[in-house]
């Protein structure tokens, strides 16, 4: 089995759930491999969106770009459908004035089929996630 970018498109993999879309910046540009798209909050924290695999997977590595995220929740789950959601990582982020967030997730027990990303607070009224990869392994079809 080879590793690949879970979180690609081209895997099947959708933003199935976002709190709020801007027509200019929508929630697919997360995950659409474009260094220049990406998407935004619309003010208000909490923020969320839920990541769809459409198969069991087993992630091993997770590195998230951002702009201006104070504090991330990372919860998933196991389920056919986006329901009993766990926490599986939290993490403060630093803020550099003009610079992405990147930050490098080494996961441990990253079996999922759904993640949702909350955005629990920001440096300020917006924040924007410009993309999602998830290094790891297919475990199985959902029936």
């Amino acid at each position: 089995m080879r590793k690949v970018d879970l979180c690609s498109v081209t895997e099947g993999t959708e933003v199935i759930l976002a709190t709020s879309s801007d027509e200019k910046h929508p929630p697919e540009n997360i995950i659409d491999g474009n260094p220049e798209t990406f998407w935004t909050t619309t003010g208000m924290f909490p923020q969320e969106f839920i990541i769809c695999f459409h198969k069991h997977v087993k992630i091993e590595k997770l590195v998230i770009q951002s702009y201006l995220v104070r504090t991330l929740r990372i919860e998933k789950t196991t389920s056919k459908e986006p329901l009993d959601f766990e926490q599986w990582v939290e993490k403060d982020l630093v803020h550099t004035e003009g610079q992405l967030q990147n930050e490098e997730i080494v996961a441990r027990d990253g079996y999922a089929t759904f993640l949702r990303f909350i955005i629990v607070s920001a440096f300020d009224h917006f924040a924007s996630v410009h993309s999602i990869s998830a290094e790891g392994l297919t475990v199985s079809s959902l029936p």
